[in-house]
C-alpha cells in the first residue's frame, strides 16, 4: 500500500445541503448528552469529557462532511477490531475460522461462560477473546504488530499523525485481569500459539490507539468501497472479505445489543467503549459518530441515536447526492 506521507486525504467540502443535514444530525444528538456513563473499568478513559459530541460521513467518491468534534482524537478501543480482522484476514484466510467463530454471542463482550463451555474458541472476532485469538495470529505474521496496524491506520486515513496512547496502553494493562484470563483458558485448550502477554500487549496496543471520527470514516470506507483504500486507491481486502467483514459487523458488532441495533439502524457497524461506533452503508459510504458516555451495553447512547436518524434520512441523502454526480454512489 502506499506509504503514509503518500496517501491523499479527503476533506470537507461537496454539498452545502448535506453538509447542513450532518450539521442538523449533529444538533439533534447533542439532546443526547448527559444521559449514559463513561466507561470506567479502563481508568484512563474514565477521564473522557462525556459531553463531547463528534461526527463524520465520508462518501466513496471522497467527500467528507464533519460535525462537532469529529476532528478530536479518542481511544478507539474496540473499533480496532475491524482493522485486525481485516489483516488476519489478508494473511491467513479462511483458516481463520478454524479458531474463531462466525456467530453472535449473545453475553458481554468480557464473558467468560461461552468461552469455557466451547472449549476455548471464541464465538466471533469482535468479542474480547475473538480479538485475542486474531491478535495472536498477527504476532505470529509480524515482528510489531501493533506497529503495523498503526501503520496501516495511518495510510487508510491518510493521517501520519496516529499515535499509540501509552497512558491507556499502560491502564488497559494495569487493568488485564479478566482478558488474561481469557487467553490463559484459551491457552489450555491450544487456540493460543504465541505467549500470552505478548498477545496481549499487541492486542492493547491496538486498542489504544488514538483517532478521530474523521480519520475512522475515512479509513475503514475500504468496507464500504468493495475493499478499496480511499486515500491509495488500492486494494486492501478482496470484495467477498469486505462483504463478509460487513455481514459480522451487522451480527456481532455492537457487543450483546447486536440484535437490537440491527433492528432499529439496519447498517454495519462496531462500537468501542472509547465512545466511537463506525457504521458502513455499502457501495455509498462510511459514517463515525462519537460521544464517551454509554448505556449498558457499552454503546455509546448520542453515536447511536446519530446513526439511526442518519440510516432514516439515507433517502434523502441519496437524493442530494444523485443530483450531484450519480455514478459516485450507484
Amino acid at each position: 500500500m502506499t506509504t503514509p506521507s503518500h496517501a491523499a486525504r479527503p476533506r470537507p467540502g461537496g454539498s452545502p445541503a448535506l453538509q447542513a443535514w450532518v450539521d442538523e444530525i449533529a444538533d439533534r444528538a447533542r439532546s443526547r448528552l448527559g444521559t449514559g456513563r463513561v466507561a470506567d473499568y479502563i481508568p484512563a478513559l474514565a477521564d473522557q469529557d462525556p459531553e463531547r459530541f463528534g461526527l463524520a460521513v465520508c462518501t466513496n467518491d471522497g467527500q467528507l462532511y464533519t460535525a462537532g468534534d469529529a476532528e478530536m482524537p479518542f481511544s478507539i478501543q474496540s473499533l480496532s477490531k475491524v482493522l485486525l480482522l481485516s489483516l488476519a484476514l489478508r494473511t491467513h484466510g479462511d483458516a481463520l475460522w478454524q479458531r474463531v467463530g462466525l456467530n453472535p454471542s449473545g453475553m458481554p463482550f468480557n464473558s467468560l461462560m461461552q468461552l469455557e463451555t466451547e472449549r476455548g474458541k471464541p464465538r466471533n472476532p469482535f468479542i474480547n477473546a475473538g480479538a485475542i485469538v486474531v491478535a495472536d495470529h498477527l504476532v505470529g505474521a509480524f515482528a510489531t504488530p501493533s506497529k503495523h496496524l498503526r501503520d496501516i491506520a495511518r495510510t487508510l486515513s491518510g493521517n501520519a499523525g496516529i499515535l499509540i496512547d501509552r497512558q491507556v496502553l499502560a491502564s488497559e494493562w494495569q487493568h488485564r485481569a479478566r482478558n488474561a484470563a481469557a487467553a490463559y483458558l484459551m491457552k489450555a485448550f491450544g487456540n493460543l500459539d504465541n505467549e500470552v502477554d505478548e498477545v496481549l500487549e499487541a492486542y492493547f496496543a491496538c486498542c489504544a490507539l488514538r483517532m478521530s471520527c474523521a480519520d475512522l470514516a475515512i479509513a475503514l470506507n475500504y468496507l464500504a468501497a468493495d475493499g478499496r483504500a480511499l486515500t491509495t486507491g488500492e486494494r486492501f481486502v478482496p470484495p467477498a472479505m469486505a462483504q463478509r467483514i460487513n455481514a459480522l459487523m451487522f451480527t456481532s458488532g455492537m457487543y450483546d445489543a447486536a440484535g437490537d441495533f440491527a433492528y432499529r439502524v439496519g447498517l454495519p457497524a462496531k462500537s468501542g467503549v472509547g465512545g466511537g461506533i463506525v457504521a458502513i452503508v455499502p457501495g455509498r459510504l462510511s459514517i463515525c459518530a462519537w460521544s464517551p458516555a454509554l448505556d449498558a451495553s457499552g454503546n455509546s447512547v448520542a453515536a447511536q441515536y446519530a446513526l439511526e436518524r442518519i440510516s432514516e434520512g439515507l433517502g434523502r441523502w441519496s437524493q442530494e447526492a444523485g443530483r450531484l454526480a450519480p455514478a459516485s454512489v450507484s
